[in-house]
C-alpha cells in the first residue's frame, strides 16, 4: 500500500531526466536511454505516476493551504465570505497557459512511446487510454480556463514549426477530448490495482464530469443547443455505465468520506489520495480544527433545505436564524429540523472572535466541521502538516449528481432518473431525507409541488432543486466556482447584488460583548454579521470578462515574434 505514495514521490524526480529532449536524444551514460526505459509495463506504469498530483491531488501536501480544491480552494464562490477578488488586471505573463504545454508533450510521449513496448496488445490499449486519459484532462482543464486553446495530438520538438500555432476552436479541442475519453472508457481496465489508480470507472466518472460542464457552457454560453445536446448525452452515458456496472454504493457515513484515514475500502469511492505518517501528509484537518477558518455564509446555509424536504421559507419545521435553540450548547435554531447534511458539514453552534479557545472560529459564526475526525483532533495526525485522513478524488455521489443534472438539462429527467441518483444519496443512512419527486416540470415532496420563493426566476423550478441538491452534497469539494462559471451565474457571488454572500450568523451584541472585532449589520445591537468590512474590499462581479482567464501579454508577444497571431480573450 505505501508503494504508490513512495512513487508519488519519487517520480517527479525520474520526469525531470527521462522527459528532456537531452536524454530522449544523447543520454549521459550514466542514466538510462529511452529505448532502455521503455522496455516493459512495470516503467510503463512508474510513468504513470508523474501525473497523478496534478490530476489528483487530493488535500495537497503539507502546508500547501490550496487544499487541492477542498475546502477554500475556490473561494471565489457564494459558500465563503472571502474577500477574494476576480482578476482586474491582465498578468504579463499566464503560466497556467505556458505550463500546461509540457504536460501536454508528456501525454503525448507517453502514447507514443506505449506503441514501443513489449508487452501484450491488451496492455499497451490500457496505458495508451490511460495516457489520452491524462491527455483529456489536461485540456479539458485549459478550455475551462481558456475556451479556445491550441490543440497538439503528437510530440513535437523545440525548433517544429507546428509549435506555434494559432488557438483552436473549443468544439474542436473538446470534440478531441471526447474522443479520448471514449478511447480510455473501452479500454483501460476496469480494475487495475487498489482504489487509489485509475480504473475504468474513474475514467467514466471524471468524463461525466467534464461533459457536463462542457454541455451546460455550451449551452448557456454560447447558444449552441446541437454541442450541448452532444456533450449532455456523453455525461448522462458516462455517468450511467459507472452506476449500471461498476460495484460503488452510497456510503453509510457521510463525513467519513472526508475524515477518514483509510478510504480504500469504502464502497463509494472511486479513486482517492493515499496519506501516510512519514510518507505524505497534509494540513486540511487541522485548519478545521483549531485555526481561525474564513467564515460560511448565510447563503450557503439557507440552501439546505428543511427536514421535511421543503425550502425554509415553505417549511413549518424552520426556526429562523435569529436565536439560540439550546442555551447550554449555544446550538443555532438555524441548524435545527435541516437536512441532516448541515450539520455534518457544518458546526451547529456559533464560533465567535473571543468566545473560541479550543476549536476554529469564524469570521462569519459559521464554522466547518466536514473534514475533521474529532477522535484525532489532539493528536499528531490532527495537528499542524501531519494529517493523513485520505482524500476522496472520485466518489459514486458526485456520479449520481452529475447524472440528475444531465438529464435535467436534456429535459428527459424522469422519476425513475432521480430515484437512481439524488434519492440513493437522500437515503443515505445517516441522512434520510424524503425523497425529491418530479411532477409535470415541477418539483414535489411527500406529493407537494412547491416552488423555492428564493428562487433565480431564470432557472427553471426543477433545475434549481437540482443545483441546489448538488451544491449541498459538494459542498466545499471544489466544484461550486465551476458549477456559477458555466451555469453563466457568477453575479451569485457579488456581495453587493447579493448581501448573503457576505452575510453570517444573526447574533445580539449584548451575548458576545468580547467580540469587539466582528462587525454586525448595520453597526445595529443585533443583526447578521459582515465578514467583509472594507469596501475595497468587497467582492463585485461588473465584467463577464472573467468567465474566461486573460492570456499573457509576454505570450502574446512571443507567438507574434514567431508570425502567428495569438488572440487575447473577449474584454482583456
Amino acid at each position: 500500500m505505501k508503494k504508490y505514495i513512495i512513487l508519488f514521490l519519487i517520480c517527479p524526480l525520474f520526469l525531470i531526466t527521462a522527459c528532456q529532449k537531452d536524454l530522449l536524444e544523447k543520454p549521459p551514460l550514466d542514466r538510462l536511454t529511452d529505448a532502455d526505459y521503455w522496455s516493459g509495463e512495470p516503467n510503463v506504469r512508474s510513468f504513470a505516476w508523474n501525473f497523478y498530483p496534478r490530476y489528483f491531488p487530493g488535500y495537497a501536501s503539507g502546508f500547501d493551504l490550496s487544499w487541492g480544491g477542498f475546502f477554500t480552494g475556490q473561494s471565489l464562490n457564494d459558500d465563503v465570505a472571502s474577500s477574494a477578488r476576480f482578476t482586474q488586471v491582465t498578468p504579463s505573463s499566464n503560466g497556467t497557459w505556458s505550463g500546461s504545454f509540457s504536460w501536454i508533450r508528456r501525454a503525448n510521449l507517453y502514447i507514443s512511446r506505449i506503441k514501443t513496448v513489449p508487452m501484450p496488445d491488451e496492455a499497451k490499449k490500457h496505458w495508451t487510454g490511460v495516457a489520452k486519459f491524462f491527455r483529456a484532462m489536461e485540456y479539458s482543464n485549459r478550455v475551462n480556463d481558456f475556451g479556445d486553446f491550441p490543440f497538439y495530438g503528437e510530440v513535437l520538438e523545440e525548433n517544429d514549426p507546428k509549435l506555434y500555432k494559432p488557438r483552436d476552436p473549443r468544439a474542436l479541442v473538446m470534440d478531441s477530448v471526447l474522443a479520448d475519453f471514449q478511447y480510455a472508457a473501452a479500454n483501460v481496465r476496469v480494475s487495475d490495482g487498489d482504489k487509489s489508480v485509475i480504473n475504468r470507472y474513474a475514467v467514466l466518472a471524471r468524463m461525466s464530469r467534464v461533459f457536463l460542464f462542457e454541455g451546460t457552457w455550451q449551452k448557456y454560453h454560447l447558444g449552441n443547443n446541437v454541442k450541448a445536446r452532444e456533450y449532455l448525452e456523453a455525461a448522462k452515458w458516462a455517468a450511467n455505465e459507472v452506476m449500471t456496472k461498476g460495484s460503488y454504493s452510497v456510503a453509510a457515513d457521510y463525513r467519513g468520506l472526508f475524515n477518514s484515514a483509510d478510504l480504500s475500502g469504502n464502497p463509494e469511492i472511486i479513486i482517492f489520495r493515499r496519506y501516510e505518517t512519514g510518507l505524505l501528509t497534509h494540513s486540511l484537518m487541522s485548519y478545521v480544527n483549531k485555526e481561525a477558518q474564513t467564515g460560511f455564509t448565510k447563503d450557503a446555509i439557507d440552501s439546505y433545505l428543511a427536514k421535511d424536504g421543503l425550502p425554509i421559507k415553505l417549511s413549518p419545521l424552520y426556526m429562523g436564524d435569529k436565536t439560540i435553540y439550546s442555551a447550554g450548547t449555544k446550538k443555532t435554531a438555524a441548524m435545527v429540523n435541516r437536512d441532516p447534511r448541515i450539520n455534518k458539514t457544518f458546526v451547529d453552534s456559533l464560533r465567535i472572535t473571543g468566545y473560541v479557545t479550543d476549536y476554529a472560529l469564524s469570521t462569519s459564526g459559521y464554522a466547518v466541521i466536514k473534514f475533521l475526525d474529532e477522535s484525532v483532533r489532539n493528536q499528531a495526525e490532527g495537528l499542524s502538516s501531519t494529517n493523513i485522513s485520505d482524500a476522496p478524488e472520485i466518489r459514486f455521489g458526485q456520479v449520481l449528481m452529475n447524472y440528475a443534472e444531465a438529464c435535467a438539462e436534456l429535459g428527459t429527467l424522469t422519476q425513475a432518473d432521480l430515484d437512481k441518483s439524488i434519492n440513493r444519496l437522500r437515503a443515505r443512512a445517516d441522512i434520510k431525507m424524503p425523497a425529491l419527486q418530479v411532477v409535470g416540470i415541477l418539483p414535489a415532496v411527500n406529493g407537494r409541488v412547491y416552488e423555492d420563493p428564493d428562487r433565480d426566476p431564470s432557472v427553471p423550478s426543477l433545475i434549481w432543486e437540482i443545483r441546489r441538491e448538488r451544491r449541498v452534497e459538494l459542498m466545499m469539494e471544489g466544484f461550486r466556482y465551476d458549477d456559477l462559471r458555466r451555469w453563466k451565474k457568477l453575479e451569485y457571488v457579488d456581495q453587493l447584488k447579493n448581501r448573503n454572500a457576505n452575510r453570517g450568523a444573526w447574533i445580539k451584541r449584548s451575548d458576545y460583548p468580547k467580540a469587539t472585532a466582528v462587525i454586525i449589520e448595520g453597526n445595529a445591537a443585533e443583526g447578521y454579521i459582515i465578514p467583509i468590512q472594507s469596501a475595497a474590499s468587497i467582492r463585485l462581479f461588473d465584467n463577464p470578462r472573467v468567465y474566461l482567464s486573460p492570456i499573457g501579454p509576454d505570450q502574446i508577444k512571443l507567438y507574434k515574434d514567431q508570425g502567428v497571431d495569438l488572440t487575447q480573450n473577449p474584454g482583456w
